[in-house]
């Protein structure tokens, strides 16, 4: 999708905020931890290209989700060390290969087909996925773990990392993770030699169970100004906002009492009133949902009244404002704030989707 850069809606990305709350999590954690920032779907939708480079001088690698996320970084220059996190289709293992990509492991089957191909892939970097109680990816039985290395020694890879994923660090009830703990360090006893980097923590273990933490962090939604747990755990410091999303009045009129906005006439108005329109929908991930919430215009809080169209969306004014007049959906404006977490709360979704929800059609500004 194409960025509207003619169009007064945008999204403005604090590089400095992100740089200063990775700062705060690595101060938390013992000296030898080294982080690995996550920048998969375009840094949760904050631009993967300008967060890994502004990270350039503070992380020691990046993770993404798949192979075109990490050829982007390639392709642009960037030779941290890249880890995917996703499964790459064994037919591609050859281009990280060439590209120094690190790929996952996560079953002998896998590693067979990739065998079965007749690449040469001597030297591709591999970090084995053990599934210690996520159930999504990963080894879950020693035996076969022990045949995949083996045939790892025989295909010539590289074993650079193990790791696995924890379902519950954000959550007050720490029984799951630290079963899960056991069970990976368990894995790891059995081991004769560790490879470079064993790594447990996502942002959640890393604020949380700091003291859990083994010699790589990989950190996600913290990074973004985000909480991991939403409103259920407290952060143990302070963390500033990744990005700001904006729009501008571009109409304003005044309508009669009684008078319907919008698809289906969900709102219909009960005295006189001034109405806005801005240029932004839910094309540009201002979800339907979010009708009846507010946005701040002039330090004053305005509601999103009517449906929220594709591309247009209508709120109620206080007063008469001049076109091209700023307004905050989310971020400051005066002594009043908009949050991620405050739309998640109110769409009855996590901060997490809200970011990665925010399309490519809103342009992305940064400071």
């Amino acid at each position: 999708m194409i960025d509207s850069e003619h169009r007064p809606s945008y999204v403005q990305v604090h590089l400095e905020a992100i740089s200063e709350n990775l700062e705060q999590v690595m101060a938390h954690l013992p000296r030898k931890t080294q982080a690995f920032a996550v920048v998969k779907a375009d840094a949760y939708g904050h631009g993967a290209l300008a967060v890994a480079r502004q990270l350039a001088g503070q992380v020691a690698g990046y993770c993404v989700s798949n192979l075109d996320e990490a050829l982007e970084l390639r392709q642009a220059g960037i030779e941290h060390p890249i880890l995917i996190l996703g499964i790459v289709p064994v037919e591609h293992l050859s281009l990280a290969e060439q590209l120094n990509i690190s790929v996952t492991l996560a079953s002998l089957e896998w590693l067979e087909a990739a065998k079965s191909l007749g690449q040469d892939l001597t030297g591709l970097t591999v970090h084995a996925k053990i599934d210690t109680g996520m159930g999504r990816l990963g080894f879950r039985s020693w035996p076969e773990f022990e045949q995949a290395l083996e045939l790892m020694d025989e295909m010539k890879l590289e074993f650079e990392g193990i790791f696995t994923h924890f379902a519950t660090a954000d959550e007050k009830d720490d029984l799951l993770f630290q079963e899960q703990w056991h069970r990976f360090s368990a894995w790891l006893d059995r081991l004769p030699v560790l490879p470079r980097w064993v790594h447990a923590s996502n942002s959640a273990t890393s604020i949380w169970h700091g003291d859990t933490v083994f010699n790589m962090v990989r950190l996600g939604d913290i990074l973004y100004g985000l909480n991991p747990s939403g409103r259920l755990l407290d952060l143990p410091f302070e963390v500033q906002s990744g990005l700001s999303l904006y729009s501008e009045l571009n109409h304003v009129k005044q309508v009669e009492v009684g008078a319907t906005i919008g698809y289906g006439t969900t709102y219909r108005s009960e005295e006189t009133e001034w109405i806005g329109t801005l240029p932004v929908g839910y094309a540009d991930g201002v979800v339907r949902r979010l009708q009846g919430f507010t946005v701040l215009v002039d330090g004053q809080v305005c509601e999103i009244v009517g449906r929220i169209s594709m591309d247009q969306m209508t709120i109620r004014l206080p007063k008469a404002y001049p076109l091209g007049t700023k307004v905050t959906l989310l971020g400051t404006c005066g002594d009043q704030s908009i949050s991620v977490q405050d739309w998640a709360d109110y769409i009855g979704t996590i901060n997490y989707e809200v970011v990665c929800l925010l399309t490519d059609r809103l342009p992305r500004r940064y400071e």
